[in-house]
């Protein structure tokens, strides 16, 4: 299993530069584990690309569908009052937005505050040094780094 941001998920189901590449780590990995609202962050995410007329409705559709298929599938990390405390430490600690604190507290109790040897999929730059720097093995490797 491998713990997957928001920012990694989007490129599975809309084609960007880093879309291959996250497929076959997809393909390689026994499963997903995602933080209860990413599937939000990925649908704020398409909207945006709607409302800029990067996607049109109809594509704006078929993402979401594509996403569903994929949220079908991945282990979601409920939200508690231990991920809660643990992203106020996170903000404390690291440059990070809300929402990204929340991602890596999420991804530090599914690994049981123990991260080393453990993945963590994502492209936000911010996060990606976050989730390095509390242990995590980072995918891809390099990107952004």
């Amino acid at each position: 299993m491998i713990f997957w941001d928001a920012s990694a998920i989007i490129p599975l189901c809309i084609d960007e530069p880093d879309t291959k590449l996250l497929k076959d780590i997809l393909r390689t990995a026994s499963s997903m584990v995602v933080w209860w609202s990413s599937i939000n962050e990925c649908h704020s995410a398409f909207a945006r690309l709607r409302r800029d007329r990067v996607l049109k409705h109809s594509e704006e559709d078929q993402v979401r569908r594509l996403l569903s298929i994929l949220a079908d599938a991945w282990t979601k990390i409920d939200p508690s009052e231990d991920i809660r405390n643990q992203a106020s430490r996170l903000l404390l600690l690291h440059p990070l937005r809300a929402a990204d604190s929340l991602q890596l507290a999420a991804a530090l109790a599914w690994v049981g505050k123990t991260p080393r040897g453990n993945g963590f999929v994502c492209l936000d730059g911010r996060l990606r040094d976050a989730a390095r720097k509390e242990g995590f093995t980072l995918m891809p490797s390099g990107s952004g780094e």
